[in-house]
């Protein structure tokens, strides 16, 4: 068996690994890098081998980063099946068709406008092509092994995260390979805890956060000052916020505070992302991938107003009334956010809130570098809002918590492969692994293929 890491080594996006074995070629997720351009340019280069070849892909999760570049492989050929958990098809469902919508609306936007090199600017691929390669989804459930190809079987078990989101095991005889897609937290307030790990002969750990620790700061304690001085100048808090996963943890805390009047109970709360909504409501409909019960989850549901339209987005970069506006995406590198950062972000009564991670290259990070202008379509729009960030809304574990959870082993794997972090980071974790565990440990770069078969 050989692992090639076409994606998410040397960086923390383009998640994609290659795994043959015999006569079969598999593909552990499918993502789109993200980020710095020479990270994004890697999207429009050929795969090294044909997307005809693959027998199957196994998907970890849904965030882009792990599944963004399926409707580019069945488009470019991929026939096979795309196996992952009954969640993150019905979050695949959502964000695949988004992301191919929003790439043609803005190629469309660069071309009407001409602040594109490219003549004529086009969509890596359209949401026509997103919605096709949705037939090729089946799910699994965890916990129950399945047949892949010529003798080689995968099995889900819960990584925390966000909902659907599972590590992998690879099975090959008595050879067990496992893939840990993005883990969660241990104690996260809305998503459930990583299952614990069996013996394994190969391990592939993420390392986003492999450099540092999670403060022990209860996110309610860390939200509250922002939210509250934000109102006080009259200003409006704009959250760059992922659609799935961190749009709910901020919903959810946001009802928590209001709830026990630490911030003012009348203060509007819009979501402006489509995809958002939805994802929100599959809370409801996948009660045992998260720790709310049923009441808890119809009030995080209630706790903003949805914003449905075009028309009531612009119309809320024209108020100037205190509120909190949650819009997609993330890293403020597309979607909504973009166009209420450009009206926003140049008046100091407001703030901008950064409540995850932010990669290399992206408007987020940025901001958090304390940049005093960003470039939005083609101008520079002044930053003179204030910039905060939260360090206790992270959904992956931090170093101790991902020491935590594969100390749990039995066993040493024969070797861990450290991936899916800047470098700094997965050298960080590369040596806290050997120093604190006495494993065998490797951090590969991008398009190294690795031997399992040899010796360690």
């Amino acid at each position: 068996m050989q692992i090639q890491f076409l994606g998410a080594a040397d960086t923390v996006t383009g998640s994609k690994y290659l795994v043959t074995s015999n006569a079969a070629r598999v593909l552990v997720d499918c993502g789109l890098f993200q980020g710095l351009k020479t990270l994004r340019l890697r999207n429009r280069a050929a795969l090294p081998l044909p997307p005809s070849s693959l027998s199957a892909v196994v998907l970890t999760h849904a965030h882009l980063d792990h599944s963004g570049y399926l409707p580019l492989l069945v488009k470019n050929g991929f026939r096979g099946p795309i196996h992952c958990t009954p969640a993150t098809y019905e979050l695949c469902r959502l964000l695949l068709p988004d992301s191919g919508r929003l790439q043609e609306e803005d190629a469309d936007y660069a071309n009407r406008h001409g602040f594109s090199k490219h003549a004529p600017a086009l969509p890596l691929y359209t949401e026509a092509d997103a919605l096709h390669c949705l037939r090729q989804f089946r799910t699994i459930e965890l916990e129950r092994r399945f047949e892949l190809v010529g003798g080689l079987q995968a099995e889900f078990a819960t990584a925390g995260h966000i909902l659907g989101a599972a590590f992998v095991t690879l099975h090959e005889g008595a050879r067990r390979t496992v893939f840990s897609g993005d883990v969660g937290r241990l104690h996260d307030p809305v998503m459930s805890p990583p299952q614990a790990l069996s013996a394994c002969d190969h391990l592939v750990i993420e390392s986003t956060y492999g450099d540092r620790t999670h403060p022990a700061i209860d996110p309610l304690d860390e939200l509250e000052p922002v939210v509250n001085r934000t109102l006080q100048r009259g200003g409006v808090l704009v959250v760059p916020s992922f659609a799935v996963g961190r749009a709910q943890l901020l919903l959810y805390c946001i009802h928590r505070l209001k709830e026990a009047g630490r911030i003012p109970r009348d203060v509007p709360v819009y979501l402006n992302s489509p995809m958002a909504m939805d994802v929100t409501d599959l809370y409801l409909r996948f009660p045992g991938a998260h720790r709310l019960d049923e009441a808890q989850t119809r009030a995080m549901c209630r706790t903003a107003h949805y914003v449905t339209s075009v028309e009531e987005s612009k119309a809320l970069n024209r108020t100037r009334r205190p509120m909190i506006l949650i819009a997609g995406s993330g890293m403020a590198t597309g979607g909504r956010v973009v166009h209420h950062l450009k009206a926003f972000a140049p008046d100091e009564r407001n703030t901008i809130l950064l409540v995850g991670y932010q990669a290399a290259g992206t408007r987020g990070a940025a901001l958090l570098a304390g940049a005093k202008d960003i470039r939005i379509h083609g101008a520079d729009v002044p930053v003179r809002a204030e910039v905060a960030a939260l360090s206790t809304m992270s959904a992956h574990a931090d170093r101790d918590e991902l020491l935590q959870w594969i100390g749990q082993l039995p066993e040493p794997p024969r070797c861990t492969f450290v991936t899916h972090g800047e470098p700094t980071a997965q050298d960080a974790l590369r040596q806290r692994i050997e120093r604190q565990l006495g494993w065998k440990v490797h951090v590969p770069s991008h398009l190294e293929t690795v031997d399992l078969d040899m010796p360690a």
